[in-house]
């Protein structure tokens, strides 16, 4: 998730004592009780019968079901196809059509995994992840300044952060608020069950206050950016709207930017977590070279598991006007899937 950088100095350090107390409070789910949320209730009922399953038995159900999104969110069929033709020009058009099928799956896998990380227990789970290179965030810590882990959305993301609070003294994961009001409070809950400290992407004081704690922050600004920080760049060769905040964040709180690398095995047998060195000459005195070599790197990691990349995300949206818009508009949610996807 990527946070949006105001023109203002750092807040003051606050006390271990007051994570807690910077926690959006919870809305009480007897609030939910109307029929506009039943589609969702449903949708959380399945998520908790999943945690019932097997690990290996639920990734495998859910990924068989992921083969039928694509007829239930046609538009974001659309626009999955049309992400990977514009990433990977040189495949055929039955390539594009495996790449996408394999990527609905993922998304299929990615719902049991949210379920296990909301509902489930994380002790259950640490046996199927195989770390690498976390000696690189602990060095970082030792700098007393906080660490931004850089990444991207993976289909994954959700079941690795149990993994990673529990090898970091402080972890911080950044949401974005959902329009469901009932599954953007149950995203709230399952988050700050998962890490030490949630909040939400637009809130770059507690961002700023969890680095001067020396938290390591999972930051993902990967999506499509046309705010103020927002820079026309290439993803893949093909010009997006680029969030370069980063580079002003990693300033501003004096963080190192640990590139993270993150994806479930391709034969499913469990998970890898790579820490990568922190980037040296981070940041410079030009935020867009320091985006774009951000970018080189999120690439190369796309590129290690392209059907776990969330390209039903239109990265692509909001460039300028002479730039065509390569999207259909979305407007198929089913059951809350669009929604919390």
């Amino acid at each position: 998730m990527a946070a949006v950088v105001p023109e203002e100095p750092i807040p003051e350090a606050v006390s271990t004592s007051e994570r807690s107390t910077k926690a959006p409070e919870h809305v009480p789910l007897w609030r939910f009780s109307g029929p506009r949320y039943w589609p969702a209730w449903l949708l959380l009922l399945w998520m908790r019968l999943t945690v019932a399953l097997p690990w290996r038995t639920a990734i495998k159900l859910h990924k068989f079901l992921g083969r039928a999104l694509p007829l239930l969110m046609r538009s974001r069929r659309r626009v999955v196809r049309r992400n990977l033709e514009l990433c990977f020009p040189a495949l055929g058009a039955r390539e594009i059509q495996m790449l996408a099928r394999r990527h609905f799956e993922n998304l299929g896998a990615c719902l049991a995994e949210m379920s296990m990380t909301w509902f489930g227990s994380g002790k259950d789970l640490t046996r199927l992840f195989q770390v690498e290179g976390i000696e690189h965030v602990q060095a970082a810590l030792a700098r007393n300044k906080g660490v931004m882990l850089f990444s991207g959305h993976f289909t994954p993301i959700e079941i690795c952060v149990p993994v990673i609070k529990a090898l970091v003294p402080f972890c911080a994961f950044m949401f974005r608020p959902r329009h469901n009001a009932l599954l953007n409070e149950m995203q709230l809950r399952g988050r700050q069950r998962a890490a030490h400290l949630s909040f939400a992407n637009s809130d770059v004081r507690a961002m700023l206050r969890a680095l001067r704690q020396n938290a390591v922050v999972w930051y993902a600004p990967d999506q499509a950016h046309r705010g103020s920080s927002g820079q026309l760049l290439t993803f893949f060769g093909e010009p997006a709207m680029t969030n370069t905040a980063t580079s002003k964040l990693a300033r501003l709180s004096g963080a190192a930017v640990v590139p993270f690398f993150f994806c479930r095995r391709q034969d499913d047998s469990g998970y890898v977590l790579r820490f990568h060195a922190p980037l040296t000459d981070f940041p410079s005195a030009d935020p867009i070279h320091d985006t774009s070599r951000l970018v080189a790197v999120l690439e190369g990691f796309v590129r290690e598991c392209p059907e776990q990349y969330f390209w039903i995300h239109r990265k692509f949206k909001g460039r300028p006007a002479h730039l065509l818009d390569v999207y259909e508009r979305p407007s198929d949610p089913v059951l809350g899937l669009d929604e919390l996807l």
